[in-house]
This record gives structure tokens, sequence and C-alpha cells, in this order.
């Protein structure tokens, strides 16, 4: 059965604004752990806006910290941000703050034996050769002419790759058959091994000199899908960037994948499907849903093991670290470092 991932690298301008919002939660957490951040940035041809709502009692730029963040990505031109956040000093006592949620959401987890990360086969080597071409950017000579933005497609039948494609941005004065000789030899071979037979496209529609804010617009939290499963999964729309670790998006989401990795793991099935739904108000999910492959309903079994409370799930898996910035790019899931990744009764 043939699948196809989309990945988008960390210059791409949704991806940017990812990373800038994410950067600006860390901060937040780091300042003061019990931050509530919920926000987003758009960003288009040297405008940043970042909006939304936080309750903390730390207090920093938003946007000086977004302009650093801009550059660490590898782009020389200005952005001008323009910040319009709702900032509360003090922590409300509410029925939000009693352990309730003050989100509503539907998150998934999921887990295969595929792969030793647990994950679809294609969505790890797509993670992977998006992560090749970007170090190559940043860490080898003979890319200096390669700029942040781009993106990678891969198709998969089984364990064989079908096609792959490579987009990335480059400097003007870059002959776009020195950037396809360039991307198979060091980024595609490596990472997919033989490609006789493999459908190529690299840059296939020319020169791509313009990118990111400069060519576009850039959204946060448009690409949850990449995030998480890479879209081979249903998804319930739930993006995590922007939003601190108690939203019952990002906790519920963690939070399932970890459930669905330890009932791979201890052999109760090849894989394994979790649901979860949350409403504002209420501490307890509203729904929880848990399969394998095989359609058999382990749901029970899930809601007596773990506790799908957002307060719950934060101290479990210490979601409090502020170490959301370096998950922005390349997937959520399938870092053996997270917390949500660990295995019960082994050391990370």
């Amino acid at each position: 059965m043939r699948k196809t991932v989309e990945i988008p690298l960390p210059g791409h301008p949704d991806k940017v604004c990812d990373v800038i919002v994410d950067s600006i939660l860390d901060e937040y957490l780091r300042r003061d752990r019990q931050s509530h951040v919920d926000i987003q940035a758009l960003g288009s041809h040297g405008m940043l806006m970042i909006g939304g709502s936080v309750e903390s009692q730390a207090d920093f730029d938003s946007g000086e910290l977004a302009k650093v963040v801009y550059k660490k990505l590898g782009y020389d031109d200005e952005i001008e941000p323009f910040v319009n956040i709702d900032v509360k000093r003090e922590h409300k006592v509410n029925q939000f703050h009693n352990g309730a949620c003050h989100g509503t959401s539907v998150v998934h987890g999921y887990a295969t034996r595929e792969t030793r990360e647990m994950l679809p086969r294609v969505l790890v080597y797509a993670n992977a050769l998006a992560q090749r071409i970007d170090d190559l950017r940043r860490t080898s000579d003979l890319f200096h002419w390669m700029n942040p933005d781009g993106k990678v497609q891969l198709t998969m039948d089984g364990e064989k790759a079908v096609s792959v494609a490579a987009h990335v941005q480059h400097k003007r004065d870059i002959d776009v058959s020195h950037v396809q000789q360039m991307l198979v030899e060091h980024a595609i071979i490596p990472v997919l091994g033989e490609v006789e037979g493999l459908k190529i496209f690299v840059n296939t529609a020319g020169k791509f000199s313009d990118g990111g804010f400069e060519g576009g617009s850039g959204a946060s939290g448009r690409r949850m899908l990449s995030d998480t499963y890479g879209g081979l999964l249903p998804s319930g729309g739930a993006y995590l960037s922007g939003r601190d670790p108690h939203h019952p998006s990002r906790a519920g989401a963690y939070m399932a994948r970890y459930a669905a990795k330890q009932f791979v793991h201890e052999g109760v099935a090849g894989n394994v499907f979790i649901t979860v739904a949350y409403t504002i108000g209420q501490a307890d999910p509203i729904y929880v849903d848990a399969r394998t492959g095989d359609g058999k309903d382990i749901s029970d079994s899930v809601k007596k093991r773990f506790d799908f409370r957002t307060e719950a799930i934060v101290e479990r898996l210490k979601l409090s670290e502020p170490m959301y910035a370096g998950l922005a790019t390349f997937g959520q899931f399938g870092r053996l470092q997270t917390p949500w990744e660990q295995i019960e009764g082994e050391t990370s």
C-alpha cells in the first residue's frame, strides 16, 4: 500500500511562525512554569503579527525574541513584529485552574511496530530527509548556496521508496541542475539508499530564490499534520504550537501517543490508535476510544491505566519544562528523548 508524506523545512513560512510562537512559549515557561499561553503568528513580506492571550508573571519583549529566532533560522532580511498579546500578570482562580480544561479539543495518538520510532516508515524517512537537507544547509560549505525555505515529499510502497520530491530555496546565481545533483548525491541517496527506479523531482519548477516571508505568507498551527502523523491518520485538527502544555490539544496529544506506545511495546497489538476528546470546564475527557489495528476495542484498558486529565498529564510527563521550540520542526513524535516517547519502566 502506497503512502505519501510532505514535510516542510524549518525555513518554510508556516514553520517559521511555529518556531517563533514556541520560542515565546518556552521563554514564558522558563520565567514562570505556571504560565498559560495561547498565541499565534502570521508573517508575510517583512511583517510579523503575534497575537493571543497569556497568563503569566513573566515579562519580556516577544517581538525582539521573534527577531532573534528569525535570524537563527537563517534569514538575513529584517522583519517588523507587531505584538498584540493580552497578557494578564496574575493567574486567575476560576474553573479553568482547578484541573478543568480551558479549551475544547479532539486529539489522536498512534504507535506501530513498523519502525524503531514506532511511527509509519514513510513518515520516519520523510522527516529524516528533511532533517538531512537542513543539516547540510547549516553545516556544509558545499551547500553555502542553500537558503532555509523548502519542502520534501516522499511516497513509499511498503519498505520501498517510489518517488521523492525536494524543493529548496537557493541563491539566485546557482543553476538548478547543480541543486538537483547535490541534493541527490548528498541527501536523497544517503537517506534512501538505492535510487534505481526511484522517481526523483528536485526543484522541478526551476529557480526557487524568493522564499520565507519574502516569497509568501506563513501562519502558526497550519502544519499540524506534519507535526503529528503526516496526514496518514485521522486528525482532530488540533494544532500544538503556541499553546502551553496545560492546553488539551497539547497535553492530550502527547498522552495519547505515550499510551499507544506502551501497548505496542508490550505486544498487545502491532499498532494502536487512540482518540481523546476534551471540552471546556471539564477535567476528565468526555470521550476516550482505543483500537488495535485489527479492530479490537481496548478502550477500557487504556482508561483504567492512564489518567487523561490535563493536569495529571503535565505532572506525569513533566511538560512544564521549556522544550517546545526545538520540537516545532521535523515532527513532534519519534524523538526518543522526549517524555511522551519513553517506555514505562525504562530510563531515557
